[in-house]
């Protein structure tokens, strides 16, 4: 729990390689998180050849932490293998479907995340990155990954080469909710929003952006309804390319 407690992205790696040894057993280990049915509806793609992660880059929007980390993860949602199983033993597959994507996506972000927890005690440090989703026909193709199977999440794994401060977190009353859903009054958004706008940084962000409140941020700059619906689009063609959609 302390780690979790502690967790800081790190965007920065020391020029120190993570080993083979290390990262097996941690991979193998993650492999102990929850799984739908018992498949394992994921797979891993890792990538340490520096060339590669220069061809991976582009797909991330350049971030520099693909590049600097010693390792990169790629995690898929992958039905291929166990409808390769399935053909293979004398069974009727029917997984290539919507509903098929969401349970392998739900498995492959599970391992993520256990992945995240485990690394995280051994000292490495760790970004998620959530561009995976916004190009994955570059990721697909660079992967050469095959029908029903989609990346979900990329993570930069390497030891840190700096501690940031923690970003701030929402209180719990703010996503907790007492045996049904309560929808959130304007008296709620004020007390659970207002301290997180009134952080210096928050209201800095706002001022060098000439912005009026932060929530004009995430809406106006980072977040917005036309880079959300043109990825939504690219996000549609790639499962229908890799054969969750029809």
């Amino acid at each position: 729990m302390e780690n979790v407690e502690k967790r800081r992205t790190i965007r920065k790696y020391a020029d120190k390689p993570v080993g083979d040894d290390l990262l097996r057993r941690l991979l193998e280990v993650a492999e102990r998180t929850q799984t739908m049915g018992n498949m394992q509806l994921y797979s891993v793609v890792v990538t340490r050849d520096e060339e590669m992660k220069r061809r991976l880059a582009p797909a991330h929007f350049n971030q520099p932490m693909v590049t600097q980390a010693p390792v990169v993860l790629t995690v898929c949602a992958d039905f291929n293998r166990t409808v390769r199983w399935a053909e293979q033993r004398k069974a009727v597959p029917g997984y290539d479907n919507f509903l098929s994507f969401l349970n392998a996506a739900t498995d492959a972000l599970l391992f993520t995340q256990t992945f995240c927890n485990l690394a995280e005690e051994e000292g490495l440090g760790i970004c998620y990155l959530g561009t995976t989703l916004y190009m994955p026909e570059q990721l697909i193709d660079l992967l050469k990954l095959p029908r029903l199977v989609m990346p979900v999440a990329t993570l930069t794994v390497g030891w840190p080469d700096e501690c940031p401060g923690q970003t701030d977190r929402l209180p719990l009353d703010a996503i907790v909710h007492s045996e049904i859903y309560h929808d959130y009054s304007a008296t709620d958004i004020d007390r659970y929003y207002t301290p997180k706008e009134q952080l210096a940084e928050n209201r800095h962000f706002v001022e060098i952006n000439h912005k009026e409140t932060l929530a004009q941020i995430f809406t106006d700059i980072r977040y917005t309804r036309k880079d959300n619906e043109a990825m939504s689009c690219g996000l549609l063609k790639a499962l229908r390319r890799q054969g969750f959609l029809d």
